[in-house]
């Protein structure tokens, strides 16, 4: 199963283009609840204590939104 931490928008918009390991940059996209969320992983994995706050976030399991075929 997919863990993610829920993101405020405020949260996400500190994050969006940031760095979190070298040359490697958050990414938040939306669940299916329209949440902004980041992969748990990407916590894991930051190596900037400046992003420490990214580990007291609520983690959920990823709830994906359903692509229709006509949208792609």
């Amino acid at each position: 199963m997919i863990k993610v931490a829920i993101l405020t928008e405020e949260q996400k918009d500190l994050l969006v283009g940031q760095e979190f390991m070298v040359d490697v940059y958050f990414n938040p996209i939306q669940d299916l609840n329209n949440n902004w969320v980041i992969l748990n992983d990407t916590i894991e994995h930051c190596i900037y204590e400046k992003f420490n706050w990214l580990k007291d976030l609520e983690i959920i399991p990823y709830e994906p939104k359903k692509i229709e075929l006509d949208e792609i």
